[in-house]
């Protein structure tokens, strides 16, 4: 997976899901890899609503903010993230 790369409307982030997971928790791994994991099955969507849900609180922003643009139905995800770039998005993650 690649480091988060700025897009004309943010940024776009690499992320890989582990749903119906004990925990919800969002972790930027040393390797530049970001990792979700989420308590809701991977089913009707639920678990993506989850993963944006997590990730916009990890990033403190609006869940209206996200947008997955790619792997709905896969594990790995690209995810747009709207109004802050690729910069801001490594250091929110990074930062406990």
């Amino acid at each position: 997976m690649n480091p988060p790369v700025d897009h004309p409307e943010g940024c776009v982030l690499e992320i890989k899901v582990h749903a119906g997971a004990r925990r919800n928790e969002v972790r930027w791994e040393s390797d530049q890899r970001v990792k979700v994991w989420v308590t809701q099955a991977p089913e009707k969507g639920k678990a993506n609503q989850a993963v944006l849900e997590i990730l916009a609180r990890s990033l403190g922003i609006r869940p209206s903010q996200l947008e997955i643009v790619s792997g709905q139905t896969s594990p790995q995800k690209r995810v747009l993230v709207r109004g802050l770039n690729a910069q801001e998005v490594t250091q929110r993650l990074k930062t406990p």
